[in-house]
């Protein structure tokens, strides 16, 4: 069973916030015993949760046990629990004296989770397939039980077979607040579900989960979702999908917005994205992008051993050390850097940006406005050098894990900056 208590959060979660709560997974409820006070008293095991879709997060009602061979069923009503334990769902006695809970009687509106949400195929707006649903996310907190996402991983499959010990990839939630309202008719009638996410809404969805929509979909239906992508969303979910999602992309863009959308990508980015493309289209890519860029990228492609100072980006903050934490707040309200490239604040000296120092943005956030970047920063900066290869970028991250390191010459010149997803991306750790 997952169960989280105080403030901590599940990968991708978000609902109403609570000082005091536990979170289930319906796959680790199924099945487990309820007991009438004691776990002695077993009245069954549970079949499953009775609720009704109300927004924005649907309450659980009750519990329903399911005797089989011919015995009536129970619904104890949510009302009657007072525990969650690991072993065994706690619920207060059946009133005037009786063995058993009265049998379940169907009411306007309520839905089975097990019944009417578990392998359902979650679509978007349109009819398009996204995801089948796994598992169902509760948060439990006081006397209520919460419906807050579905779990569309491979998790939710495994924790359903008690295989939840593997773990094989990290919980991708989605939002009750998300999916369409059901109502009885529809649960009860239909495999699906939707998504009620609006266009205009796309872009609050993680790049990753763009990327794994649109490779579900083809042709007209593809270009379609990804239109409506502004070009640094556009961007980041073209850099996340799957190599042959990406080639049918690319083929369907029009020049000026693959134009608008490569340049959202440092070089490395780039060089990952042209490797997959037929030579077509690499070539009318290439013919895009700028002649200092492209001349760059012929040379990651063509070399097995490209050097850090072809791989540098110039999408960093750099400032003297004179600046006050004031003056550097301001500029950077004004100039607006793009949010990648804002972790740090590199402090310079002269017009070849030699490099003194480094400022955090988290210091520079909670630093009297007085003080200068030069009072801030750490003086002594893990590097790389120009003639750094892949292989070196890859132990530097491995073994500092910084968002971006800076690159020098022989005389500590700031080149530019090497970006960790840029590098790391599909590395595996060492164990």
């Amino acid at each position: 069973m997952t169960t989280t208590t105080g403030s901590q959060r599940p990968n991708g979660a978000s609902h109403p916030p609570d000082p005091d709560y536990q979170l289930h997974y319906f796959s680790t409820l199924l099945g487990r015993k309820v007991c009438a006070e004691k776990i002695t008293n077993v009245l069954g095991k549970l079949t499953d949760l009775v609720f009704r879709p109300t927004e924005p997060y649907p309450e659980i009602e009750g519990i329903y046990i399911d005797h089989g061979w011919g015995k009536p069923n129970e619904f104890i009503p949510w009302e009657k629990e007072y525990k969650v334990d690991e072993d065994a769902i706690f619920v207060k006695p059946p009133t005037d004296g009786a063995d058993r809970y009265p049998p379940f009687q169907p009411q306007s509106g309520m839905i089975f989770v097990n019944e009417h949400l578990m392998g359902k195929t979650i679509m978007d707006m349109d009819g398009r397939r996204v995801e089948v649903v796994n598992d169902v996310h509760f948060l439990e907190s006081g006397a209520r039980m919460i419906l807050v996402h579905v779990d569309v991983s491979f998790n939710g499959f495994l924790r359903k077979w008690h295989l939840g010990w593997m773990h094989l990839l990290k919980d991708r939630l989605i939002s009750w607040k998300y999916v369409r309202p059901l109502t009885l008719e529809q649960a009860t009638t239909g495999d699906t579900m939707s998504l009620t996410i609006p266009r205009r809404r796309v872009k609050d969805l993680p790049s990753e989960d763009l990327a794994d929509a649109l490779e579900t979909l083809s042709g007209a239906e593809q270009q379609a979702v990804f239109s409506s992508l502004e070009p640094e969303k556009a961007a980041e979910t073209l850099i996340e999908a799957e190599p042959r999602a990406q080639r049918q992309i690319i083929a369907g863009l029009r020049k000026e917005r693959a134009q608008t959308i490569l340049s959202q990508m440092s070089v490395m980015q780039l060089a990952d994205l042209f490797a997959v493309l037929p030579h077509e289209h690499q070539q009318d890519m290439m013919g895009l992008l700028p002649k200092n860029l492209s001349t760059r990228l012929v040379k990651i492609l063509s070399e097995r051993e490209v050097t850090a100072s072809t791989l540098v980006s110039s999408r960093f903050v750099d400032m003297p050390k004179d600046t006050t934490v004031a003056a550097a707040l301001e500029q950077l309200r004004e100039t607006k850097p793009e949010p990648r490239s804002m972790s740090y604040i590199y402090v310079v000296s002269g017009p070849e940006r030699t490099l003194l120092g480094v400022v955090d943005l988290r210091e520079l956030a909670l630093a009297d406005g007085k003080r200068t970047l030069g009072d801030l920063m750490v003086s002594h900066v893990v590097t790389a050098d120009e003639s750094d290869t892949r292989e070196d970028l890859i132990e530097l991250f491995a073994k500092y894990h910084f968002r971006m390191i800076p690159v020098v010459d022989a005389k500590d010149h700031l080149l530019g900056v090497i970006q960790h997803a840029d590098i790391m991306k599909g590395v595996m750790p060492r164990g």
